[in-house]
Order: C-alpha cells, then sequence, then structure tokens
C-alpha cells in the first residue's frame, strides 16, 4: 500500500509539494494529546491533493491505525464502493478524518483530542481547496459546522464550509450497522454528482 500517493504521484508545483509534505510530516511527529501515546500510525490522509470532492470522517479505526491510511476496514470498503458508484475512484478524492489517530477501541473522540487535531485538517483543507467536502457521519459534521445538530437533521442538505460546499451524510459505519439508510447516503452522492 502507498501512503503517498496524493504527494508524489501528481505533477503540482514543487513549492505546494513542498508545503504539504511539510504539514504531513507535521502531523506525523504531532504529540499535542493523549492519543500519541496510544496509536500505532498516524493516519494524516490519502488521495488527490487536486481532488475536487474529500471525504472527511470522524478518526482511525484499528485497520486504519495498524495501515496508516484512512478508511481501509469495512466501513472503508463500503466507502469505496459509494465512491466507484459515483463514477470515480479513489485515488481521485481525497480522504481523511477529523482525528488523526485512533482513540482507544473506537470510542468517541473527546472535545480536547478535536480541538487539538482540527486545525491540521483545516490546513489540509486549506492545501487541497475542494470543491465539495462530504462529511460523513456526526463528529465531522458537527465540528465543521460548529453545530450541535444531530445527522439526521444535517444530512442531505447543503451546507458552507469556509466557502466551500459542504454535504453532511451517513458514516459508511453506521450503513453497516443499518443497511436500509443506504439509500440516503446514495441521494446525498447524487446531490455532490449534479453539483461537481
Amino acid at each position: 500500500m502507498e501512503k503517498e500517493s496524493g504527494v508524489q504521484d501528481y505533477l503540482l508545483s514543487p513549492k505546494k509539494k513542498d508545503e504539504f509534505s511539510s504539514l504531513k510530516e507535521e502531523v506525523m511527529a504531532c504529540e499535542m494529546c493523549g492519543l500519541a501515546k496510544t496509536r500505532k500510525n498516524v493516519v494524516f490522509g490519502s488521495g488527490d491533493i487536486k481532488a475536487r470532492l474529500m471525504f472527511i470522517g470522524e478518526a482511525p479505526g484499528y485497520d486504519e491505525d495498524v495501515q496508516g491510511l484512512p478508511f481501509v476496514g469495512r466501513a472503508g470498503m463500503l466507502l469505496t464502493k459509494i465512491i466507484e458508484a459515483m463514477g470515480t475512484k479513489r485515488e481521485n478524492v481525497y480522504i481523511c478524518n477529523i482525528l488523526k489517530c485512533r482513540p482507544p477501541q473506537n470510542r468517541n473522540p473527546l472535545p480536547e483530542e478535536i480541538a487539538s487535531c482540527v486545525s491540521h485538517l483545516t490546513r489540509q483543507i486549506d492545501y487541497i481547496k475542494p470543491q465539495v467536502i462530504c462529511g460523513l457521519g456526526k463528529f465531522a459534521a458537527q465540528t465543521l459546522l460548529k453545530t450541535e445538530a444531530p445527522i439526521t437533521k444535517l444530512r442531505g442538505n447543503w451546507h458552507e464550509y469556509r466557502g466551500i460546499k459542504f454535504m453532511p451524510t451517513y458514516h459508511p459505519a453506521y450503513l453497516l450497522r443499518n443497511p436500509s439508510d443506504k439509500k440516503l447516503v446514495w441521494q446525498d452522492m447524487k446531490k455532490i454528482m449534479e453539483l461537481l
């Protein structure tokens, strides 16, 4: 598995590549919260750093922590199927999480962990400058939209994050437990496809 896929595979200005590589190095060495002591790997993100579409999830799980890549477990396989159903490939989008390190036993992220990590994410977004961000699940949507509204109210509607179109939807892990809601996520993906 290549860990550098968005940085080396695409021709970008050397300055932009260097900036992104520097950010990645900084995040890989991060020890701003307690998760630095329990992680195996920092899960920075993967994909095309010129992507028009960016998917942002909650936090790495067990498989992601082991491999150092986002969305590679069962939920990741489902996300890959969704991306392919949209007519594109994983390597053409950018995928990352709010947290870059796995919370122990996949517990929910703590507010102080999100506060420590969210600046890394905003800098990733600033470099990639996607046209659309798809927030996967409650934590991604609530964190970026600065709201307490439940994902059931947020999903399926266009929002804006710092001038970028933002579509919240259910997390693929939720869909594994609630497959009947896949049709709702597909409605959300169709809205993204229409916009792009």
